[in-house]
């Protein structure tokens, strides 16, 4: 059980490394603003599922993503020790777990709470709810295509989707929309949770070191991105120009009309 409490410090810890990595200190974080220019918009949805995958690798997701790939890396320098350590399966902190950060459930719950937003009047629980499911959806599509792209076995052998952990990369990505809307008051709570989450796959024995910490940077790096991406101002469409010159000459008299779009 100490192992165990000291890889939960150790991922919490390192939740509030990648962070913190943007920014010089956690109080320069502020909440995320309220969109009142139609960002958030069922409509929209389609185009801010794409703005939001593409933000990872914008010049303000690179930072955050080339950390956790570092951490990654060192991580599974650990791999085999950890699982020695760790890996308890009949261990009831494991399985208590497993059901509740079920990306499964945690997408049914997040689609739950979308849906009944959209009848609230309260602007900050809606812009909420649609980061939440936004940054759901993201990190699915993220997890699911690495996890067929590196095919790699979990340590239990039961089968090749090992790497990263949806579990983790799930509660993580869910964890920085809460933080980033709410600030760190909610952000601890939520990364604690998280990291409890991730440290059960390790006592499951169904992910290695490598695929909790990747699974963590992969889900932080989600959420932050969805929650800058969709709380940008809309681009304002430009509005015709419309000019008129007088044209005075010795014979002439005339105006000269142009309009611009």
């Amino acid at each position: 059980m100490p192992a165990l409490l000291e890889f939960s410090t150790c991922l919490l810890l390192g939740a509030s490394v990648i962070g913190q990595a943007p920014a010089p200190s956690a109080t320069a974080v502020q909440p995320a603003p309220i969109s009142r220019d139609g960002r958030r918009t069922i409509s929209r949805l389609p185009a801010n599922l794409l703005r939001g995958t593409i933000g990872l690798f914008s010049r303000d997701g690179f930072p955050p993503l080339l950390i956790g790939s570092g951490a990654t890396g060192l991580a599974s320098l650990l791999d085999d020790k950890v699982r020695d350590r760790i890996a308890d399966p009949e261990h009831g902190f494991g399985s208590s777990l497993e059901n509740i950060g079920d990306p499964f459930y945690n997408g049914v719950a997040v689609a739950g709470f979308f849906v009944a937003s959209r009848f609230a009047d309260n602007l900050k629980v809606r812009s909420v709810s649609y980061d939440l499911l936004n940054a759901f959806v993201v990190n699915w599509g993220y997890t699911t295509a690495l996890k067929h792209i590196v095919h790699r076995e979990r340590p239990d052998g039961s089968d090749n989707i090992s790497f990263p952990s949806g579990h983790s990369s799930n509660a993580f990505t869910l964890a920085t929309v809460v933080e980033r809307h709410f600030g760190w008051k909610a952000g601890i709570p939520a990364y604690t949770f998280a990291s409890a989450v991730a440290v059960s796959r390790l006592q499951r024995n169904k992910h290695w070191l490598s695929d909790v910490v990747g699974g963590a940077a992969l889900g932080y790096v989600v959420g932050r991105s969805v929650v800058r991406v969709n709380g940008l101002p809309l681009d304002p469409k430009p509005s015709p120009q419309v000019s008129v010159v007088p044209i005075v000459g010795r014979r002439t008299r005339a105006l000269s009309l142009s309009v611009s779009f």
